[in-house]
């Protein structure tokens, strides 16, 4: 048996000739959504017991980084005096109006474990039993699993080691002595909401400069304009978002954060590294009420060491290390994923040899994992609609 083929028990089950949705997030909602609009039948498998599991387990300051108005699933808006960016609650809130407006078919506590290619349909396992189908739409989200290096002592560490996914209520660190590793976005939003906590002293441990832009230029919000960003060539962008870095915040080499790699409309495309947002960490920088420190090298006791030599003693340390898939058992054996559990394709792109297979919200965007959710449940909707049709005949 091929290494990436499955076979059902049961070998009399109908095939679903139609789209197999994994994920029931705003990924997997529009993508149901869309392929229901094109006349594809769906069925929605999650494996938590309600809508916006992930929202409800992240920390109660949480709200989205992208603009409201950017942000509205198809047929559903924002509550009238919704902030210009929605607060966790009303984030699920608006899922949950989605799925009940479109009455979206959605199988509560299914967990998938693994998928096979049949030659030409898809095995789908689940902790109810096998399904077959058609096309199968991955739509588990980029940020699955939340990941922490594995440092050097770390498990004799005598503080609290945690990943900014738990970061819980930010009263809790006022006076408390926090180190953040990790400058990309998870770690600026943890920043924000560190200063305005008046947590003790901060640390920032970053390996890399971050591509970061203010909140808001003015009374505007910067995301407002990210559709006009997302059409321009990598080069012509990453020049546009530097230039307004440097306005906004100046040359930040100068308070200890090191150059960054690239630009960041191409590390979005390259390492998928989203983009930073700054609300009021910068000016706690250039007032060292956050200290700059290089890459973590180890932990002793109550010691945090840095590849400089420099030693700090924090009460907490916050991982804002990033996410994982978390795809290798589900799909492990087919060759799609990257060494870091990425799917090598997204959208309505696809693999020739793994006809059905489709991918979304895998990859961070300028315009915000909401507006390309619906971009891309369009796109693929209307590849599988065209590969239902039979061809004319001669």
């Amino acid at each position: 048996m091929d290494a990436g083929i499955l076979h059902a028990e049961d070998d009399s089950q109908a095939i679903f000739d139609g789209a197999i949705v994994i994920g029931a997030g705003a990924a997997g909602l529009t993508a149901a959504h869309a392929l229901l609009k094109t006349g594809v039948p769906v069925m929605v498998l999650e494996k938590e017991a309600r809508l916006a599991e992930p929202w409800h387990g992240r920390h109660e300051r949480l709200h989205l980084n992208t603009h409201r108005d950017l942000s509205a699933l198809p047929g559903v808006s924002f509550p009238a005096g919704t902030p210009a960016f929605p607060h966790r609650n009303t984030i699920i809130g608006h899922l949950n109006e989605f799925h009940a407006m479109h009455r979206l078919p959605v199988e509560f506590g299914i967990a998938v474990e693994e998928i096979g290619f049949e030659g030409d349909h898809w095995l789908v396992r689940t902790s109810a039993g096998p399904r077959l189908a058609r096309h199968v739409v991955i739509a588990t989200g980029r940020d699955r699993q939340p990941f922490i290096p594995a440092w050097k002592g770390m498990k004799a560490f005598a503080g609290r080691i945690i990943h900014s996914a738990a970061f819980g209520n930010a009263k809790a660190y006022a006076g408390k002595k926090v180190l953040v590793v990790g400058a990309g976005n998870s770690g600026f939003d943890v920043l924000n909401h560190l200063v305005a906590a008046d947590a003790g002293q901060i640390w920032l441990s970053a390996r890399n400069g971050p591509a970061l832009l203010p909140k808001r230029l003015g009374q505007i919000a910067v995301h407002r304009f990210s559709p006009i960003l997302a059409r321009l060539p990598f080069k012509l962008a990453d020049a546009v978002m530097a230039a307004t870095q440097r306005w906004a915040f100046g040359d930040l080499t100068a308070y200890g954060l090191p150059p960054t790699p690239s630009g960041g409309a191409s590390r979005l495309a390259s390492d998928y590294t989203a983009i930073a947002t700054d609300d009021g960490a910068v000016d706690a920088i250039k007032d060292r009420r956050i200290i700059v420190l290089p890459t973590v090298r180890e932990f002793t006791g109550d010691t945090v060491v840095f590849d400089d030599g420099a030693t700090i003693q924090p009460d907490i340390v916050i991982a804002a290390t990033g996410y994982r898939t978390g795809l290798e058992a589900m799909l492990g054996k087919l060759g799609v994923l990257d060494q870091k559990g990425v799917p090598l394709f997204n959208g309505a792109d696809s693999d020739p040899k793994l006809p059905g297979l489709w991918f979304t919200g895998m990859r961070p965007s300028i315009r915000g994992c909401f507006a390309n959710a619906r971009i891309q449940a369009k796109a693929i909707a209307a590849r599988i609609a065209r590969e239902r049709i039979p061809p004319s005949p001669v």
